[in-house]
């Protein structure tokens, strides 16, 4: 397979140059026919060269460009580097104020918008003397050991 793609590729190379360049009729030209025809010859040579060489001279400019903006590029990367932010606390009306500008003219109070939780009062027992609370602590685990589970 690889053999035959290189064959095809040398028959389209050759049908291509049969194509731009005719054969060459030497036989039967006078001496000055041939000088003719290689005068013909060099000017096309001259024509292809030039055209070579401005197409050279562009690709050079543009590769120092390329080059030229990249090194550019890691200038300015290197230059600049992120600040670190830090936190600002600020009150929701300065926040509002600042996002909205003039069309903040009323006050929000969101603090009247939340629900009331009603707190259940903490029970308060009185202190009392630590030995009479376990006296009775014992006395309910004794009583209910010696009364049968109904």
């Amino acid at each position: 397979m690889l053999q035959e793609e290189k064959e095809q590729k040398m028959r389209e190379k050759e049908a291509g140059l049969a194509e731009r360049v005719p054969p060459l009729n030497l036989s039967g030209l006078s001496l000055r026919e041939l000088q003719d025809l290689c005068k013909d010859m060099q000017q096309k040579i001259d024509v292809a060269d030039e055209a070579r060489y401005e197409i050279g001279l562009k690709v050079s400019k543009n590769d120092k460009e390329i080059e030229n903006m990249n090194v550019r590029i890691t200038e300015i990367q290197s230059k600049f580097k992120k600040p670190i932010l830090k936190r600002v606390k600020i009150s929701a009306e300065a926040m509002l104020s600042v996002l909205l500008g003039s069309k903040h003219r009323e006050s929000f109070d969101f603090k009247a918008n939340l629900k009331t939780v009603k707190k259940e009062e903490e029970r308060k027992e009185e202190v009392t003397d630590w030995r009479k609370n376990v006296e009775a602590m014992s006395e309910k685990e004794a009583c209910e050991y010696l009364s049968p589970a109904v």
